[in-house]
């Protein structure tokens, strides 16, 4: 049986990153630290992932844990 993540959000988040920073993304949508990860995965098959901004800018991180572009959002939490 797969883990399905929580929906943290049905809409993206919108965060200044700075060039050259890395953030971890929240998976598992357990995080009270949304986009974020805080550790709230452990014990489930779930993992943070990586993301370095390339540029300072403005980012929007997937807020319903779904998209296919992970750790970004690509509009999959209109579908849900």
């Amino acid at each position: 049986m797969t883990e399905t993540p929580k929906i943290a959000q049905k809409s993206p988040y919108a965060v200044e990153v700075e060039k050259g920073k890395t953030y971890f993304w929240c998976a598992c949508g357990q995080s009270k630290n949304q986009p974020f990860c805080d550790g709230s995965h452990k014990g489930s098959a779930f993992t943070p992932i990586k993301y370095t901004a390339e540029a300072s800018k403005k980012a929007f991180f997937c807020g319903c844990k779904h998209s296919q572009t992970a750790p970004l959002c690509d509009g999959t939490h209109t579908k849900l």
